[in-house]
């Protein structure tokens, strides 16, 4: 385990990201660091300590002068007794107060009292994270030599607004603190990787178009994964509602023949994932003003062309990357459809799934593959899908390492 006898204080501030530091400190047991947790006044509106104390098998500190805690200086131990701080969410408030050298409560103070690593996780809303003040107290804390993951650009949950201002997911505030605590522990660092996710949209007009029913969620997942390994990644993402990972490229594009291009020209590279639910089929001769319905006539034909193969042509380019993942979206006969799709396609393995509709997997948080490759069929149990993400990551890894 990466984190094995690594221990993380983990400050939780006020705001609604703060549910996502359960999930946090899940993770960072599950990858044996012990984890003792802090929590505002205001992270405490959002989440229980009942419930984070019980994630972190821990006692929950949230009060500068408590009695049972301050008999010892607990600040002190508190901001001493780690090897790392962890601020997730980090409020503007609560970074604000970091960069003015405020201690008025016990986060703040353990926070100027800490000589140890602290990683901020910011969270707030888009305006407040691009508001003057803000910037300064980055700026400040930055080049107090504060390390920071995040936040990403997508929909804030509490005004439906759009922007950068989401804290950074779990998996990426655990990426970071591997990197800080376990350096060591990336085994590909130094190769880079092509990742395809989402679907991609043919225009049949400027309105209509053709396209698959994919959310990129896997797609992203596993390039975030590769890249919490150490690995540049390049990734080539279709029309999707979910924001881009931090920490990678990121080139969006619209149809196949762009998603194409973009993966040829990210190429050489050592890995190579494709993952995107590429359109088969594009029309002809687009139109290029909208298709009008026209009362007692039957609609215009479409003549459709096949789209290029991407995952084929990968396979089989003279550039070839060492190591070829491909995805195969099947609704009936997955393990046969993924053998021949194997062999077709120059492929070093193949992730097979069932994504007929009762089973929910397309746009949903949750997959359950089948791995095929000349050495068999190896099926993998219902997983989350950034638990499917960090599998193949790692099998990756295994692979190119000759394990």
């Amino acid at each position: 385990m990466e984190l094995a006898g690594k221990r993380v204080l983990l400050i939780i501030s006020g705001g609604i990201a703060a549910y996502k530091s359960l999930d946090l400190i899940r993770r960072l047991r599950e990858r044996g660091a012990s984890v003792r947790p802090v929590m505002s006044r205001a992270a405490q509106e959002f989440i229980t300590p009942l419930a984070v104390g019980a994630l972190a098998a821990s006692h929950v500190y949230t009060d500068l002068f408590s009695r049972e805690d301050e008999q010892d200086v607990g600040h002190i131990r508190l901001a001493r007794d780690c090897d790392l701080v962890v601020v997730a969410p980090a409020s503007a408030d609560l970074m604000a107060k970091m960069a003015h050298g405020l201690a008025d409560d016990l986060p703040s103070a353990v926070l100027l009292a800490t000589d140890r690593p602290v990683l901020l996780a910011p969270a707030m809303n888009p305006v407040m994270w691009n508001a003057a003040p803000t910037r300064r107290n980055i700026e400040t804390l930055k080049a107090d030599g504060r390390h920071m993951i995040g936040p990403m650009r997508g929909e804030m949950a509490e005004s439906g607004e759009a922007g950068t201002g989401r804290m950074a997911e779990p998996l990426e505030i655990v990426a970071a603190v591997v990197s800080l605590l376990a350096p060591g522990e990336r085994p590909l660092a130094g190769r880079r990787a092509i990742v395809t996710s989402g679907p991609t949209h043919e225009p049949i007009d400027p309105v209509r178009y053709i396209a698959n029913r994919s959310s990129g969620k896997q797609g992203h997942a596993i390039a975030a994964a590769l890249a919490r390994l150490g690995a540049d990644v390049t990734l080539v993402s279709g029309p999707v509602t979910i924001a881009d990972p931090a920490g990678l490229r990121t080139i969006h594009v619209e149809t196949a023949e762009q998603m194409l291009e973009a993966v040829l020209g990210a190429l050489p590279a050592d890995i190579a994932v494709m993952v995107a639910a590429v359109a088969d089929w594009r029309v002809v001769g687009a139109a290029g003003q909208k298709i009008k319905k026209l009362p007692g006539s039957a609609p215009a034909p479409l003549a459709l062309a096949e789209n290029p193969d991407i995952l084929k042509t990968i396979g089989h380019h003279a550039e070839r990357p060492t190591y070829v993942v491909g995805f195969a979206a099947e609704t009936q006969d997955v393990e046969e459809n993924g053998r021949r799709k194997l062999q077709a396609k120059g492929a070093d393995i193949i992730v097979a799934n069932d994504v007929s509709p009762d089973t929910g997997i397309m746009g949903g948080d949750r997959n359950r593959v089948k791995l095929i490759s000349k050495a068999g069929v190896e099926e993998w149990p219902d997983l989350g899908k950034d638990e499917v993400a960090a599998r193949l990551a790692s099998r990756i890894a295994a692979e190119l390492s000759g394990g």
